[in-house]
């Protein structure tokens, strides 16, 4: 590999994690005005997502995300493996090709905590995250899109073999 190469590279791997910092920070709502609240501020929005995590069903989690329904949208991409051979590691990756997206979450039914990760979209960013979710045991999975104020949904089960949350 030539030294250029590394240095793109190099690049690209820090503008990536200061993207991300950066992210995690809007989704803590830390950013512009809410700077100005300090404390308080923060403290109100790390209570909403903790609220959020902790609920155990699906309707109580997307109340407390979104304070709204989803329908179905053969917009919203979500992959996911049929078979997990794997219940502590399962790749999965939500798309979404609906205009002014703002935020994907995923949610696991079958787990202790429904919720398993939600993520904010910055304006003008591709709208599509990929994680490793860890599975109690065979499941549908949720992929939830806040798009123009509206909320979608795609859903797919996956059939957990071994290991998982639940051991």
């Amino acid at each position: 590999m030539s030294d250029t190469h590394e240095t793109m590279a190099g690049a690209t791997r820090r503008w990536l994690l200061k993207s991300a910092t950066i992210g995690g920070w809007a989704i803590l709502g830390l950013t512009g005005s809410a700077l100005r609240f300090g404390a308080r501020a923060a403290a109100d929005s790390v209570r909403w997502l903790e609220d959020a995590f902790r609920q155990k069903s699906e309707a109580d989690a997307v109340k407390t995300l979104y304070g709204k329904s989803a329908e179905a949208s053969d917009k919203v991409k979500l992959e996911a493996p049929e078979i997990a051979e794997n219940g502590a590691v399962v790749p999965i990756s939500v798309s979404s090709a609906l205009p002014k997206t703002t935020s994907i979450a995923v949610l696991v039914l079958e787990n202790p905590f429904t919720l398993a990760a939600t993520y904010a979209i910055p304006d003008g960013t591709l709208p599509a995250v990929s994680n490793r979710l860890k599975m109690a045991k065979t499941s549908k999975v949720i992929a939830l899109v806040e798009a123009d104020g509206k909320l979608f949904s795609a859903t797919k089960e996956v059939k957990v073999t071994v290991g998982g949350c639940g051991g």
